[in-house]
């Protein structure tokens, strides 16, 4: 079939969750169709041939549009004068819908395919347009559920109110929205049966709430990475210099740190969980990985054994020279790709149920899920003086990782485009 692709940011080069996914889910689909990109540019990422190879080998054609800017004093407008959430405004260009506009009138398409919700106010642009194609929303997050999550997290911290009003107005228009995409699309995917229940429970005026969820209009269609990328990693964390001491951390969480729920993960872990480790082990050492620090995240940069690296061209080397790999979420929806990349690379990990939600893992099986600042604390501790106990946990981490592969996730989309064309 001849599908085009709505992505919110260029999915190459593909180094966090949205990417990862997009760029991998481009990657198995074109075994058996054609591609057309049309990609938002966030700030520094360029569309230029040579550097983005591996992408435009896999696509027939690509188009990109520079994300739009907002000002503080523009979402205060759009909060005040619109009932629309703040994510539907986020990626809303007049620019992106006239090349959207123009690739419908200028080529055939099956289907049209919207990655995540940034994107779902499109879905009216398209039906203009085309009242034919046949539209699916690949929903990357439970995204009510999540803002809800938020509003509940941060509602106790008197400082946090600010945040935890916006979560409660957020909550309401995204309820709204969230089941208009679904109910405006052709086809809905979420990435876990936990999700799918979440967007089941927006759905009620569609369906028995009583449903099976075999009978729902949603499938599920996990999050994927490449796995072999991350099954031998001998040697990435040493040094390139002889007198550094290479990139061994006893704990390693790495993540998209302007993120809420990543900055929350890791606040809360510093602030209760991180001196009970120290105090037990002195020398222990943890690194936070990713791109885009908070300026909340600024005081942790003081923290003795902390390391705030802020964007590393590749989190592998990371994962190599780590003890620990650790989720301490507190709030959430989808399915965090990094647990399946520290997965992969068969590092033992210790994670809140929340962060661990969406997978099927068993505690103590190829993971340690612990909730409690003092459970997980114990665990931490407990698994960095039992390196047999960890190796024992990463291999079966690696195992269970498998089933993440692209090769085996992508596929799946198939028999939803089948369907929908088909009907």
């Amino acid at each position: 079939m001849k599908l085009l692709l709505l992505t919110p940011q260029l999915p190459y080069p593909p180094q966090q969750g949205t990417s990862l996914r997009n760029f991998h889910v481009i990657r198995g689909l074109v075994a058996d169709h054609e591609i057309t990109l049309l990609s938002f540019l966030e700030e520094g990422q360029a569309a230029v041939p040579d550097q983005i190879t591996p992408l435009s080998a896999l696509c027939r054609h690509i188009e990109t549009v520079p994300a739009p800017a907002r000002s503080t004093g523009q979402r205060l407008r759009q909060l005040l004068t619109t009932r629309l959430p703040d994510m539907a405004h986020r990626l809303y260009s007049p620019a992106f819908a006239a090349r959207l506009r123009h690739l419908l009138a200028t080529h055939h398409f099956d289907v049209v395919q919207i990655e995540g919700i940034e994107l779902a106010r499109y879905i009216d642009v398209i039906r203009v347009a085309n009242k034919v194609v046949k539209i699916v929303f690949d929903n990357h997050n439970a995204e009510t559920e999540l803002q809800r999550r938020n509003m509940q997290t941060d509602w106790p911290q008197p400082r946090r109110w600010p945040a935890a009003a916006y979560s409660w107005v957020q909550v309401g228009r995204l309820a709204r929205f969230e089941r208009w995409a679904c109910e405006n699309a052709d086809g809905v995917t979420a990435v876990s049966e936990t999700d799918k229940r979440h967007l089941q429970s927006l759905l009620s005026n569609l369906q028995s709430p009583n449903l099976p969820i075999s009978q729902s209009p949603i499938s599920v269609i996990p999050n994927c990475i490449d796995i072999t990328e991350y099954q031998d990693l001998t040697g990435l964390e040493q040094p390139l210099v002889a007198n550094l001491s290479g990139l061994r951390y006893d704990l390693v969480f790495s993540g998209k740190m302007d993120y809420r729920p990543n900055v929350d993960a890791v606040l809360w872990f510093a602030d209760e969980v991180w001196p009970m480790v120290r105090a037990a082990w002195p020398s222990t050492t943890w690194a936070i990985v990713g791109q885009k620090p908070h300026p909340r995240l600024d005081r942790l940069r003081a923290v003795p054994g902390v390391t705030v690296t802020g964007w590393v061209e590749d989190v592998r080397p990371y994962l190599a020279g780590a003890k620990l790999f650790i989720m301490p979420f507190r709030v959430g929806s989808g399915t965090r790709l990094k647990l399946i990349e520290a997965m992969a690379a068969s590092k033992a990990i210790v994670s809140t149920r929340v962060g661990a939600e969406g997978f099927p893992v068993v505690d103590g099986r190829e993971i340690v899920l612990a909730d409690g600042a003092e459970e997980m604390a114990t665990a931490v501790l407990r698994l960095l003086n039992d390196p047999a106990e960890c190796t024992r946990l990463g291999a079966a981490a690696r195992q269970f990782a498998a089933a993440y592969d692209w090769r085996v996730v992508v596929p799946q989309f198939n028999q939803i485009y089948h369907q929908l064309v088909r009907d």
